[in-house]
C-alpha cells in the first residue's frame, strides 16, 4: 500500500476511534497474520505505526 493511502487510512481510523484506533489496527493486523495474509498484515502494521505518529509521543 502506498504511503499516502496508509496515512489516509490511519487518519480515518483515528478520527473514528480516537485513542482506540491503534488497538483496532493491531487487531486487524493479527487477524490477517492468522489468516495467512502477510501483505495485508504488513499494511495494517504500517497503519498502526502511522496512528502512533498521529497520536504523538507519550500518548500510550
Amino acid at each position: 500500500m502506498e504511503f499516502a493511502k496508509i496515512r489516509e487510512y490511519a487518519r480515518a481510523l483515528y478520527d473514528a476511534h480516537g485513542d482506540k484506533a491503534e488497538a483496532e489496527a493491531a487487531q486487524k493486523m493479527r487477524e490477517c497474520e492468522e489468516a495467512g495474509h502477510t501483505d495485508q498484515a504488513e499494511d495494517w502494521k504500517a497503519i498502526r505505526e502511522s496512528i502512533r505518529s498521529i497520536r504523538g509521543p507519550n500518548q500510550g
